[in-house]
């Protein structure tokens, strides 16, 4: 029985965003998420872990090629938001709040539509050192 294995690919980002819904007052946004709804946004420096898990090729001896991972992530994701200021530079979040619950749930979305049907796929973000989150949870 062939045996699944993950691999992993970190990535860094640089992004600004606010947090704001637009249904709500000026007071219960800043009530809500406090200095994330700064007018003028704010920035994070965003950890990114790929996971991908499936058998192991057994002519290449890979889940997926790493350069091919790298390579993917580096178009789908960093070209796209790195540097960016989520909310005015993005199409992805034009319409949606750039939480980090969000953020993941994109990043996921966006891979998983690029890699082979057969791996399974979760998302790390780290928007700070002690504050994570990741998709899809079991």
């Amino acid at each position: 029985m062939p045996k699944k294995v993950s691999v992993f690919r970190k990535e860094h980002f640089n992004a600004a965003h606010r947090l704001n819904n637009p249904n709500w007052s000026d007071e219960k946004n800043e009530r809500v998420y406090g200095k994330c709804n700064n007018f003028n946004y704010h920035g994070h420096n965003y950890e990114l872990i790929v996971q991908v898990t499936g058998e192991i090729d057994v002519e290449t001896g890979y889940v997926i090629d790493m350069k091919v991972l790298s390579e993917l992530i580096k178009i789908e994701i960093l070209d796209r938001f790195d540097h960016k200021n989520l909310n005015l530079d993005t199409e992805e979040f034009k319409d949606l709040n750039p939480s980090a619950e969000n953020i993941a749930i994109v990043i996921h979305d966006k891979l998983k539509t690029k890699i082979n049907s057969n791996f399974d796929l979760k998302i790390r973000l780290y928007e700070t050192e002690r504050n994570f989150v990741e998709y899809p949870v079991s």
